[in-house]
């Protein structure tokens, strides 16, 4: 079962890409979309439900209609804060007041930071130092207390003492609650969107894309869903390779799709679920940040970016009437940190 990817190393597919919805629905553990639909219900008006358009000039790139869920246009510029909310939310007056923690490499820790100023409860996040600056200034400027470790595996580490010394964890995917609100982002795609055969969507830990796809195999169980990840952060191919969540080396620069590993919940959600997980590279992902800024004239940052080169791929597997739809998870990239990857990688815009 190998993946078409970048040519580089062992990719595996996911196992059961056409399941019915009523196959899905019967599968022990994954989110249902009566969860999902709670999950919307709990965060509105707490989040923006962002637009879904169609996208002439991605279409004219890809050569297929490409229609764009514009989630960075959500509240701290990315997914994130639906999961945070709805996590939020759910908490007990005592869980509240002991405070939350949570760690990430850069939209979650936003997301968290953000809603609990929102919320008045204390946030600590723990981020690795090589975090974008502007996130972790923007997490300070929320009000959160920032920690900074030397790298992601010390930041999950922290994350869990700071948890077991009585802090309440929002994890950035392995939580049901999150990946039922992350699954709204699919369910507004399932409503919004005209006809699509194939839609992409990032993957970091997992807790999106296991929420899209149980939205969408439930609502439009037709269409296939393609993970996409970048090289060096490659936590759900391994796993898929390894039938389950393993410890992985992290190298991208793409922070926000850098997890150490997956969940049992998220690698379960994709291995049935999702069509496949391709794996772009670096440079590849810049190059698509450069594409939606030129093209379909939105500042997105590589985790988004990665999309692209991977929407090219799936263009040639489908072949003719693929339509396609990609989940543009977040814009939270300065200009001077895209253009210096763009130089390092010798990028530009096709």
């Amino acid at each position: 079962m190998v993946i078409a990817g970048d040519g580089g190393g062992d990719r595996r597919r996911a196992r059961h890409p056409h399941r019915k919805a009523d196959d899905v629905a019967g599968i022990t553990g994954l989110t249902d979309i009566a969860a999902i639909e709670a999950a919307a219900e709990r965060i509105a008006g707490h989040v923006v439900r962002t637009p879904t358009v169609p996208s002439p000039g991605l279409t004219a790139l890809l050569g297929a209609p490409v229609t764009a869920k514009l989630e960075l246009l959500q509240r701290t510029g990315s997914f994130k804060a639906r999961g945070a909310a709805a996590k939020l939310l759910s908490l007990s007056e005592a869980d509240r007041a002991a405070g939350v923690v949570a760690v990430s490499g850069g939209n979650h820790g936003i997301g968290v930071a953000v809603m609990a100023a929102a919320l008045d409860v204390k946030a600590t996040v723990v981020m690795p130092r090589s975090a974008p600056a502007r996130s972790v200034e923007t997490v300070e400027a929320a009000g959160a207390t920032v920690r900074l470790m030397d790298d992601m595996d010390g930041a999950f580490a922290l994350m869990s003492r700071l948890r077991d010394e009585g802090l309440t964890l929002v994890h950035p995917y392995d939580d049901p609650v999150v990946v039922a609100a992350q699954g709204t982002v699919g369910l507004e795609l399932a409503d919004d969107a005209g006809e699509l055969t194939d839609v992409l969507v990032s993957i970091g830990g997992g807790g999106l894309i296991a929420g899209v796809a149980a939205a969408l195999r439930a609502r439009r169980p037709g269409v296939r869903i393609w993970g996409v990840e970048t090289a060096g952060a490659e936590a759900m191919s391994e796993a898929l390779a390894a039938g389950g969540p393993v410890p992985v080396a992290l190298s991208s620069i793409v922070t926000t799709l850098s997890a150490p590993s997956v969940s049992r919940l998220t690698y379960d959600h994709v291995s049935e679920l999702v069509t496949e997980v391709l794996v772009v590279s670096d440079a590849e992902a810049v190059g698509g940040t450069l594409d939606l800024a030129e093209h379909a004239k939105v500042w997105a940052e590589p985790a988004a970016g990665c999309l692209l080169p991977a929407a090219r791929r799936v263009v040639e597997r489908v072949g003719e009437g693929v339509r396609l739809g990609l989940v543009v998870c977040g814009g939270n990239a300065t200009t001077a940190d895209v253009m210096s990857w763009a130089g390092r990688f010798g990028v530009g815009i096709r």
